[in-house]
């Protein structure tokens, strides 16, 4: 017999996200993006040279899709492997889920 994932999961309890044994490393990368918010929040303030700035937006901008890849890579590996496995309806939403943040991530 097949294990079923708990409908309770899929539908929006997510008391187990993929990212979960990696946590704490997110928090601090996030932490660290929110000091270079501040950072250009500053170099704005301070009147520094546009280029500057840009190249730190650049910056902060690759932090966060670091950040979007690999959250992406753990809910495809946690939560869409672990629909797969069920089948169903389940499997098909979690599938449709994932592609509607992949093209997201690939329009901004």
């Amino acid at each position: 017999m097949t294990s079923a994932i708990p409908k309770e999961k899929i539908d929006g309890d997510h008391s187990s996200h993929g990212y979960i044994t990696e946590k704490d490393a997110y928090l601090k990368r996030l932490k660290r993006i929110e000091g270079q918010a501040r950072g250009l929040q500053r170099m704005v303030e301070e009147d520094k040279y546009c280029i500057d700035i840009l190249t730190q937006v650049s910056a902060m901008t690759k932090a966060l899709q670091a950040v979007a890849m690999g959250l992406l890579e753990d809910h495809i590996s946690h939560c869409v492997v672990d629909a797969a496995v069920a089948g169903g309806p389940e499997a098909e939403a979690k599938i449709k889920e994932a592609t509607d943040a992949i093209a997201r991530l690939v329009r901004s």
